[in-house]
């Protein structure tokens, strides 16, 4: 296929499916190769970017979607009558933080760092879309292990996890809770910028 044609393929794509799809299944469907349709994609990403577009293209690991452009996000909630999600708690961030940086972990993985019950907060983030459940454990209960979503990559305008901002060497619970609090402030962070980059655009 010619250039075009594999972006409109994958436009097409993107646009019926509404949630991310892995690249390799689409370079599968169109008939491509894998670096042939991420170099595709990515041109895609950077005209709809360019041309200050309603829609953009994000990359989610492996994965790919379709989303409305922040800047036109009042406009859509006002016509679809949603709500602004509210901001996230410190409580739920620090939990958060934990499942990104450790994933996939147990909740009493969570609860031995942050000293706390944290079974509410753990539900919350399941009831976002930025947490989700991936398998059990190989230990006495089999407790339930979590790990971070493609909502969670879109929360905070990363493309993959490798663009957490650095831990510390943590050697201890203590070590670990302090290196969490300075990682939930970075997200937090990047959190206000992304809020006010849509303001102003």
């Amino acid at each position: 296929m010619e250039n075009i044609d594999i972006e409109c393929a994958i436009e097409s794509i993107l646009f019926v499916s509404g949630e991310p799809v892995k690249l390799s299944r689409i370079a599968a469907a169109i008939g491509v190769g894998e670096f042939e349709a991420e170099a595709a994609a990515n041109r895609m990403r950077d005209r709809y970017s360019f041309e200050r577009r309603g829609i953009r293209l994000v990359k989610l690991e492996d994965s790919v979607q379709l989303c409305s452009s922040p800047e036109y996000a009042e406009i859509i909630r006002a016509t679809l009558e949603t709500r602004k999600p509210p901001q996230l708690s410190q409580p739920a961030l620090e939990v958060l933080a934990l499942i990104a940086y450790f994933q996939p972990v147990t909740k009493a993985y969570i609860e031995q760092i942050r000293g706390v019950d944290s079974i509410y907060t753990v539900g919350l983030l399941l009831d976002r879309g930025l947490v989700e459940p991936c398998g059990r454990l190989n230990a006495p209960g089999r407790p339930i292990l979590y790990r971070t979503t493609g909502a969670f990559l879109r929360t905070f305008g990363m493309e993959a996890l490798r663009e957490l901002p650095e831990l510390p060497e943590i050697d201890n619970a203590e070590d670990g809770s302090e290196g969490i609090q300075n990682a939930i402030l970075e997200l937090r962070a990047r959190e206000s910028e992304l809020a006010e980059v849509r303001n102003e655009e």
